[in-house]
């Protein structure tokens, strides 16, 4: 048993698997999933976890190499989306496109992390980095 660091095991696997230039997703409650993509769902009551948590605790594990974001974040909740990217590794890319396409590139993802975060655009991929 584990006493230390992500408890759950099916996240805990997937971020293992991670390799470079993966894609892990970590999304609001609503975020839909695509087919064949794994998902990974942590929500079990309105606000909770909240997106924050998930996301400050990936973030002590995961290699990060860049982040993409919803435009929608910036004006749908500001100040959440600021305290997201104070989570992330100073320097890395940001990038912000429009809703839709974040949507269409979760086809790609390894995983998504659903939080149970009822916030609208609260959601991000994350782009797995290198350890060396």
């Amino acid at each position: 048993m584990l006493k230390t660091g992500i408890l759950h095991p099916q996240l805990a696997r997937v971020m293992a698997e991670l390799r470079h230039m993966d894609m892990l997703v970590i999304a609001d409650a609503g975020l839909p999933i695509p087919k064949g993509v794994e998902r990974v769902d942590l929500g079990w009551k309105p606000g909770c976890p909240k997106y924050l948590e998930v996301l400050e605790e990936i973030e002590k594990y995961m290699i990060t190499e860049k982040a993409i974001f919803a435009k929608e974040a910036l004006i749908v909740s500001p100040e959440l989306h600021e305290k997201s990217l104070a989570l992330l590794p100073k320097g890395i890319p940001v990038e912000y496109i429009p809703h839709k396409e974040l949507k269409k590139m979760t086809e790609e993802a390894k995983a998504i992390v659903l939080t149970g975060e009822f916030t609208g655009y609260t959601n991000v991929i994350l782009i797995s980095g290198c350890a060396y």
